[in-house]
């Protein structure tokens, strides 16, 4: 495994802010991101002693090979800006937050003929608009709480909404002013679905119109000298003004911008950009300037050598109505008319002095001048040990690199029954459960009309339908890869579905595959990847008995130490093939074994037969029974017990009777 000591950060180095911090592995790839409300306390527990870590976290920092980070205000920051990223990176060892489920959202159901504010997690529903995500769901109800002061919309149930209809008295939100009580008839359908429409605009961002309609109003009460309304739009403003307290990651204007920040000294300057888009950040880049090559650059013209630099080749769609900058380029007009020109429509070009977007900028610059302060302490070395168990694997196999992707295989069947196989995947020694797949095995046919369904033929069958279809997938996809244009941000990707837009199923090769079994399962992978010309996947079969390692067309096995770690992974790998291929077996022979002689009759049905057998205890007693006997089970006239006996004599055979409701096994 990798030693996390040789990227390990030095204490001085890291802020004590709160922020959100990124582990990549050797490739570049986002293995983990998390959030800290103090960023050097939390990444120095990383790089204790490594014995004393959980094993699941020991596994990720031996897997990682450098860890960055970025400086927020608060936690609630860091929260939405951990959000964002598990869900564009899809870290291998992030659980929590990997779904919906895990963050709270505010849903207005405008599908609804009343709609209502509620919080809901998990699948989104059309038809319903969702504001967020929040840190906890007390925060969404506080938030609502303040809201419905002005924005008095339904929260109440289906089942409150009805019986206060029926009973024509509303809720004591109602009462208290926080609904506009609709179950009642107080406000009709189109005031309220208005109300649920401004609501809605507001968690939008759309919030100055609301606020200045209030401001209006309270000093029209108060020329009026009607100061009881004027003090209630004054605690409406407060409570709008509340709810508008919000992180610098969200804007309240649904502000389409690029937010550039500057940390430079004689030699060098770090730059780091966010992309907000929609009033929230959806991308960050970040790299270092050499100065000294351009001779001595003050700040504006680096920020104008920046702009030519970052959207000299960008498409219309990149350039964003507004870029600002900590310092105005020596030329501005210029540069926003060849901006302007790239994005055929006028791009304000500024440097914000106040409110929200001054104190984003203030975060981009802060995350600069740590980047700055990373650069000039770096260590010169490799950041990208393998892990300890590839490199076994890739120093005892022979392999020409570390098998960074491993596919395992197992067949299960009972005496020839049922025959089922597994495929799983590791990716950098961990499990990717989304990309297993199940195989029902057809069988070999045979000259003689028989059908071969033996271990060897099984995997050589196996084998054949998977890389069958990866050369299908390869063909089909015409070698098309994700264009990335974030240099700083590279993530390997593999062929992708145009009409789904995800990764085809069996487009990514393994390294190395592995086979539950020895010489003869090993020989059959082998000869099943030759006969379609694939020839650069390295295959070994583990055999469990002394967990010895068979290489195709070898005498004898490779032995690797009990200690070591590339066995180690062998075995997980092998184990929990199994593990999967068993328990899609036990589900198939589950369904085959639960039947009877009379699933096959007509008109009989699970319920009358559960209550045949239930009165006569077994098939074979029901067989000798006489149609006046069997018609004096509830439910079964005399024409179905004509119908059933005729069947069971036509069917003298001693077929198992199963008691369908337990699965015992009757006779």
């Amino acid at each position: 495994m990798a030693d996390p000591s040789t990227y390990r950060p030095k204490p001085g180095e890291i802020p004590l802010d709160p922020g959100v911090y990124r582990f990549r592995d050797k490739d570049g790839r986002v293995i983990y991101v998390g959030k800290a409300k103090s960023l050097r306390s939390r990444l120095s527990s990383y790089f204790q002693d490594i014995s004393a870590l959980h094993p699941r976290t020991r596994t990720m920092v031996t897997t990682g090979a450098s860890v960055e980070w970025t400086v927020v205000r608060n936690e609630v920051e860091a929260l939405q800006l951990e959000y964002s990223w598990i869900k564009e990176f899809d870290p291998r060892f992030n659980v929590k937050y990997r779904d919906d489920k895990s963050y709270p959202y505010l849903a207005v159901t405008m599908g609804e003929l009343f709609p209502r504010a509620q919080v809901m997690r998990g699948r989104k529903r059309p038809g319903t608009r969702y504001f967020g995500p929040y840190a906890h769901a007390w925060a969404i109800r506080e938030t609502l709480d303040q809201l419905l002061r002005v924005f008095p919309i339904r929260t109440c149930s289906s089942g409150v909404f009805k019986r206060a209809g029926q009973v024509g008295r509303p809720c004591l939100l109602g009462y208290i002013e926080k609904c506009s009580a609709p179950c009642v008839g107080r406000v009709s359908e189109e005031n309220h679905r208005a109300i649920a429409e401004d609501f809605c605009d507001f968690m939008a961002g759309h919030t100055d119109r609301f606020v200045k309609r209030l401001e209006r109003e309270m000093l029209e009460a108060s020329s009026e000298l009607d100061f009881e309304t004027a003090a209630r739009r004054r605690d409406d403003l407060g409570a709008l003004t509340k709810a508008l307290e919000r992180s610098a990651v969200v804007l309240g204007d649904a502000t389409d911008a690029d937010v550039f920040g500057i940390a430079d000294d004689e030699l060098e300057a770090a730059v780091q950009v966010f992309h907000v888009r929609g009033g929230r950040v959806r991308g960050q880049r970040g790299w270092v300037v050499d100065k000294q090559e351009e001779g001595d650059l003050g700040l504006a013209e680096v920020v104008e050598r920046l702009l030519l630099q970052v959207y000299g080749g960008e498409s219309p769609e990149g350039v964003p109505r507004e870029v600002l900058v900590p310092a105005l380029p020596p030329d501005p007009d210029s540069v926003a008319e060849w901006l302007g020109g790239l994005r055929s429509a006028r791009v304000d070009l500024r440097v914000p002095q106040r409110g929200d977007k001054r104190t984003l900028m203030q975060t981009v610059e802060r995350n600069a001048a740590q980047a700055l302060a990373r650069h000039k302490v770096a260590r010169a070395g490799d950041l990208t040990a393998r892990s300890q168990a590839l490199q076994d694997l890739q120093d005892a196999l022979g392999l020409s690199q570390a098998p960074l992707r491993i596919e395992c295989f197992d067949v299960s069947h009972v005496q020839g029954t049922n025959v089922v196989a597994s495929m799983v995947v590791f990716e950098d020694g961990l499990a990717r459960k989304g990309e297993y797949r199940r195989f029902i095995v057809r069988g070999t046919p045979q000259p003689d009309g028989s059908v071969r369904v033996d271990d060897t033929a099984a995997m050589d069958e196996v084998l054949t339908r998977r890389f069958r279809r990866y050369l299908e997938e390869q063909g089909d996809s015409g070698g098309l890869e994700i264009d990335d244009h974030d240099q700083d941000d590279r993530l390997p990707h593999g062929p992708i579905d145009e009409t789904t837009g995800k990764p085809r199923r069996f487009a990514y090769p393994p390294q190395l595959i592995v086979v539950d079994g020895g010489k003869p399962q090993v020989n059959a992978a082998a000869a099943a990847l030759r006969n379609l010309g694939i020839d650069d996947v390295a295959v070994v079969g583990l055999a469990k008995r002394l967990e010895e390692v068979w290489l195709p067309d070898d005498d004898f096995p490779v032995i690797l130490p009990r200690t070591s770690e590339g066995l180690y992974l062998l075995q997980r790998v092998r184990d929990e093939a199994h593990r999967f291929a068993i328990t899609f077996h036990r589900q198939r022979r589950s369904k085959a074994m639960v039947r009877s002689a009379l699933d096959d009759i007509p008109g009989l049905g699970q319920v009358r037969a559960k209550a045949l057998l239930a009165h006569f205890g077994s098939v074979k007693k029901l067989r000798a029974a006489d149609v006046s006997e069997i018609t004096a089970v509830k439910g079964i006239g005399p024409a179905l017990a004509q119908t059933i006996q005729a069947a069971l004599r036509e069917d003298g055979a001693d077929v198992p009777a199963v008691n369908l409701t337990t699965g015992e096994v009757l006779e």
